[in-house]
């Protein structure tokens, strides 16, 4: 266990081409691509013929992040809610929406709420855009200062609105009712609480306690005796405990621990599934020693669902799974893993630069994201005494290789996972071609508690390489949209500064420590109170 732990650890900032190199050979050989991405095609292309996209991939359509609009109605939806003031929020509203070319989008989508809302961005712009003198400039300025209070009312209504389509209720009980009227024998739902990590220790006791309604909730619709065909619960840890840091360490496995044993617990005696979520890069090791120590206790003997998130665009993603599986066999237990692409990408690298580190924790390429995703599912298949997978894409190649993996591995015990509000009629299409089980991940809370998840699931969906922002894209070809992420082996991503590089050619970047990993705090320390030195 602890040499897997020291494998995780080294591989934190490796280069790309270094991390796939122990994963290409879990991948399938060209002949099975090959049919891999003709699969992906005919799914794509069919579901063009006979499926109606959600009013969020029709959004990301009209407003993807590649358009000066669908930019700006991030940035605003991000920031609205906090803003302190009427006034600063006008400011706001006039710098992101009076500049913008709303014009452009108005009738283009097929949606009748999002040319609602592009006509009603468009008037706002107008009304908010001041020429620079005459009596129109005085008209102007007093219909704007009349009408700001009618503008911050209806902006804020556009994004309540656009969270909304995310989100199955704003109460447990709402999203639980909401549910079941969608429930077929094949869809699932893992709920998410909304909210960001604790700021204190108030906070952390709220989250605790909203965990512990929301298990004792969805117990209520947990019918079935095996935890897989029960509803679920998705926990951060972060929002469990004020602290959730590795520089502490010590605190965080005395008091979360606990508290996280108590849901588990209550999750193991209504018998539904407990993911614990995946977060940033920096907290992934202490993460791994806080699931160590919960789910080696006795009282969780004999239950299944226990389950771990893993993010695909880490580099450390195959060795995590490794280590997983050892627990659950040292401990002799099945648990669930969770394999996601990953949502704090652009962050990630961010964090990286702006801290000297080594190198980036996540892959610098998106293709390498979606590689890493397929090797570690084939991973997870030979896993599948121990494990039960569960597959969350949007993206028609990556299932259909996924689809391919389970047949050449005689492997039915499995599922898909989709985020609520979108790829609804992709997933229904496998679950009805193949039989295989979808869970929905469904965010639960109010509006204030939305726009963090709102803005990063835009922007893991927006971009223009995102397979939900192509999709229903008639100008794509089918066949681009779901090719093949192999093909692009070798080829370079974005230009991305080194963290070192980052102030090239003027000055090299300052060296920083990768504080997450406790064996270089150890060192670290030594240093510090060793004599002379």
């Amino acid at each position: 266990m602890q040499n897997l732990r020291a494998k995780i650890r080294a591989a934190s900032f490796i280069r790309d081409e270094e991390a796939l190199k122990d994963l290409l050979p879990l991948a399938s050989c060209q002949t099975d691509r090959t049919k891999i991405a003709r699969h992906a095609t005919e799914m794509v292309t069919q579901l063009r013929k006979s499926a109606h996209p959600s009013v969020m991939e029709l959004f990301l359509m009209e407003y993807g992040l590649s358009s000066e609009e669908g930019v700006a109605l991030m940035c605003l939806a991000e920031a609205l809610l906090r803003v302190p003031d009427g006034t600063t929020i006008d400011a706001l509203i006039e710098d992101k929406i009076a500049p913008s070319q709303w014009r452009k989008h108005l009738g283009e989508s097929p949606s009748k709420f999002i040319n609602a809302s592009s006509w009603a961005l468009f008037f706002t712009g107008k009304v908010l855009s001041v020429p620079e003198q005459g009596i129109a400039s005085l008209l102007r300025v007093a219909v704007k200062r009349l009408g700001e209070p009618v503008i911050r009312q209806a902006v804020a209504h556009l994004m309540r609105e656009m969270g909304q389509q995310f989100v199955l209720g704003e109460t447990i009980q709402g999203a639980l009712k909401r549910a079941r009227k969608a429930r077929a024998s094949t869809v699932y739902h893992s709920y998410d609480m909304l909210g960001e990590a604790a700021m204190h220790e108030q906070d952390a006791r709220a989250y605790h306690m909203a965990y512990a309604d929301a298990i004792a909730q969805i117990a209520k619709a947990a019918t079935s005796s095996d935890p897989r065909l029960n509803p679920g619960l998705s926990i951060k840890l972060s929002a469990l405990h004020p602290n959730y840091d590795p520089l502490h360490r010590q605190q965080v496995l005395s008091e979360l621990a606990p508290r996280l044993l108590s849901l588990a617990v209550l999750a193991k005696s209504a018998n539904i599934g407990m993911n614990i979520d995946a977060e940033e890069a920096a907290r992934l090791d202490l993460s791994l020693d806080v699931i160590e120590r919960v789910l080696s206790n006795p009282s969780l003997a004999d239950w299944d669902g226990f389950g771990v998130v893993v993010q695909a665009y880490g580099k450390r993603a195959a060795f995590v799974i490794d280590w997983l599986y050892a627990l659950s066999k040292h401990l002799n237990r099945r648990i669930m893993v969770r394999l996601v692409k990953g949502a704090y990408w652009d962050s990630e690298i961010k964090l990286a630069q702006a801290e000297g580190l080594p190198g980036f924790p996540v892959y610098s390429a998106k293709h390498h994201t979606d590689i890493s995703f397929i090797c570690c599912a084939a991973k997870l298949f030979d896993m599948s005494d121990r494990i039960y997978p569960q597959f969350a894409t949007h993206n028609a190649h990556t299932i259909a290789a996924i689809l391919h993996l389970a047949q050449k591995k005689h492997v039915t015990d499995f599922e898909f996972q989709r985020l609520h509000g979108m790829g609804e009629a992709l997933h229904l299409q496998v679950t009805n071609t193949f039989g295989t089980p979808c869970r929905v991940y469904a965010p639960v809370g109010q509006h204030r508690d939305l726009l963090a998840y709102l803005v990063r699931r835009l922007l893991e969906n927006g971009a223009n390489s995102s397979f939900v922002n192509q999709i229903f894209d008639g100008s794509v070809a089918s066949r681009l949209v779901a090719a093949d992420p192999f093909d692009k082996l070798g080829m370079s991503g974005p230009a991305l500064k080194h963290p070192q590089d980052l102030f090239a050619p003027e000055r090299q970047n300052s060296t920083g420590y990768d504080l997450s990993n406790p064996d270089l705090l150890e060192r670290l320390q030594s240093a510090r109170t060793t004599p002379g030195r």
